[in-house]
Order: C-alpha cells, then sequence, then structure tokens
C-alpha cells in the first residue's frame, strides 16, 4: 500500500502513545481534571485522548474507575463516550477493582444516558464473564436493563450478556428477553428468536 493512502494516527493517539511510553502519570491526572472541565473543547480533548489509553493500557486508568462512572453521568457526550468504552476496557483487566464500585455503577445505572448504560452494560459482561460470583451480584440490573432496551438495543445486548452467563442467572436474563419478544418491532424479534432457536407466536388478527 502506498505511504500517502495509510491512515495517519490521529492526534490523541500520538499523545496517548506518548503518555503511555514515559508512564507520565501527572499528564493523565491531568487529563481527567480535564474530563471535567466546563468547557466543551477542553473536555472533549482530554476524553479523546483518555479513551486512546484506556484502549492501549487500562492498567493506567485502574486508579480512576470511580471518576470514570461518576462521569458517565457527566453532561459532556463525548466525555460519557469516553467512560462508556474505557470502563468495559479496565473490567476485563482488574475486574475486582471495578467490583469495588459496583454499588455506584448499579445505582445509577437507570439514570444514565444511553450511551452511559451502554458502556454500563459492557462492564457488566465484562465482570460477568470474569467470574460467576459477579453474575449473581448484577443480574437485577442486567434484567433491568433487558427490560427497558428498545428492539435494537435488545438485539445487541442479548448477544452479549446472554453468552456470559451460567445457571440461573442465564434463565432468569433469557426469560426476560423472551418475555419482551412481543414488545418489539417484529422484524428485530423474529432474529432475536432465531439467536435463541426459538419461534415467536403468531401475531393475534
Amino acid at each position: 500500500m502506498n505511504e500517502s493512502n495509510q491512515k495517519k494516527p490521529s492526534t490523541a493517539g500520538v499523545i496517548a502513545e506518548e503518555i503511555i511510553k514515559a508512564s507520565a502519570e501527572p499528564n493523565l491526572e491531568s487529563l481527567m481534571t480535564a474530563l471535567e472541565d466546563t468547557s466543551k473543547t477542553t473536555s472533549t480533548k482530554a476524553a479523546r485522548i483518555v479513551e486512546e489509553i484506556a484502549a492501549r493500557k487500562p492498567d493506567l486508568m485502574v486508579s480512576y474507575i470511580e471518576k470514570l462512572i461518576n462521569l458517565l453521568s457527566s453532561d459532556q457526550s463525548r466525555v460519557v463516550q469516553t467512560c462508556a468504552n474505557a470502563l468495559p476496557h479496565i473490567a476485563r483487566i482488574a475486574p475486582a477493582k471495578v467490583a469495588k464500585h459496583l454499588d455506584l455503577l448499579t445505582n445509577t445505572f437507570d439514570s444514565l444516558s444511553e450511551i452511559g448504560k451502554d458502556g454500563a452494560v459492557r462492564t457488566f459482561v465484562a465482570l460477568c464473564n470474569a467470574s460467576i460470583a459477579y453474575q449473581k451480584r448484577l443480574i437485577d440490573v442486567l434484567e433491568r436493563a433487558l427490560s427497558g432496551a428498545d428492539g435494537k438495543t435488545l438485539q445487541r445486548w442479548t448477544d452479549l450478556i446472554l453468552p456470559v452467563l451460567k445457571g440461573e442467572p442465564h434463565a432468569q436474563a433469557r426469560a426476560e428477553v423472551e418475555r419482551r419478544l412481543n414488545d418489539i418491532p417484529r422484524p428485530i424479534a423474529k432474529k432475536i428468536a432465531e439467536s435463541l432457536g426459538i419461534h415467536l407466536r403468531p401475531l393475534r388478527t
């Protein structure tokens, strides 16, 4: 491929890589503070870099788990997106550290935006994949998530949640998904039903 056609790294990616290579804690601390800046320009710039760091070196973000959870409620959508994408990365490599803040995350779940909820669900999935003990702690909030999701979101979350659950948590989540099939658009319900290996009941005329 011609070099001129190769995608150049983003500015945020370049800065993130520099911070990672230098293990520059003061710079990361400044970025985390900037996420709360009232200037949208400042917080957005910081959010892009933080997201790159979390994707490449999530262990650097472990000490900021509580802040990331709190910022899922930010009124800056780009900051919410960064936190929603960062937390699942951290949960995969440090589930016990994230689990220490489960009460905070589950208690705020219902008030989050759609982006925030999606990040929370992906974080819950990472924890459930790590230990069945987390599955038992999280099944209630996962059921709430499934019960309140629109059709497309229900399909996506079903594909994420059900494969990682075992035993009773799996049965509970699956039952909630099946209960929702008559509440959502028929084409989406058919796709979910096919993935579950069941047939939809004919619509009443």
